[in-house]
């Protein structure tokens, strides 16, 4: 039998590799030796690991995506703690995500000050953020931890899917901003980014969401 470190595996940006047969033991090494300080992701659900290498124009869309939440609940006066990238697990669930980018929002009070986590007692984030293709491993990973509200951008349009009896459904709004149109508004400043740059867009961004605020 061949054995092979994983520092010895090369992940091409935007490309992804699949191990299969791994134990729980097994992933928690895995973990272990990649460390915190990488550029890939991870996602396990029953035995499957997936390593991801996200390309840099990902970086940048789950950047803008991230503040562009921060922006609406700072808009509305809702409080909010930011996970980021942080690795979920639950041993119990056989699954493991780490999202592009999550919030606790209905949540946040039970997450100040938290370092350290353990899903076992602490709640999932509210939502989640994931930029391009989310596979069925992933998709699994985040209903097995309960995940409520799972955004994906891919090709430049934003789905919003919504947990439903333990499955994703997809939503033509956001539970958690029901009175924007928050589909519509992401995809659009997404793409003025791209000719305007970052800074303009959160600008315009702002002031867009200023003016849909019912007052």
């Amino acid at each position: 039998m061949v054995t092979l470190h994983l520092k010895q595996l090369s992940v091409p940006p935007g490309q992804r590799i699949i191990l299969t047969d791994i134990n729980w033991s097994k992933f928690e090494d895995i973990l272990q030796e990649l460390g915190e300080k990488r550029a890939s992701k991870v996602a396990y659900f029953q035995n499957k690991l997936e390593i991801r290498m996200p390309l840099p124009e990902h970086e940048f869309d789950k950047e803008i995506i991230g503040d562009m939440v921060k922006i609406l609940l700072e808009e509305l006066e809702v409080d909010r703690e930011c996970y980021g990238s942080t690795t979920f697990k639950r041993k119990d669930m056989e699954a493991g995500i780490e999202p592009d980018n999550c919030f606790y929002i209905q949540n946040y009070r039970l997450m100040i000050g938290k370092r350290r986590l353990d899903l076992t007692v602490d709640p999932p984030p509210d939502l989640a953020i994931e930029v391009d293709v989310t596979s069925k491993t992933q998709l699994s990973a985040y209903e097995a931890l309960s995940v409520s509200e799972l955004w994906v951008f891919s090709q430049g349009l934003l789905t919003i899917n919504v947990l439903q009896g333990g499955e994703y459904v997809e939503s033509s709004f956001s539970p958690i901003f029901p009175n924007l149109p928050i589909i519509e508004g992401v995809s659009q400043f997404v793409k003025m980014s791209l000719k305007q740059g970052s800074s303009a867009t959160l600008r315009a961004f702002r002031k867009w969401v200023r003016e849909k605020i019912p007052r």
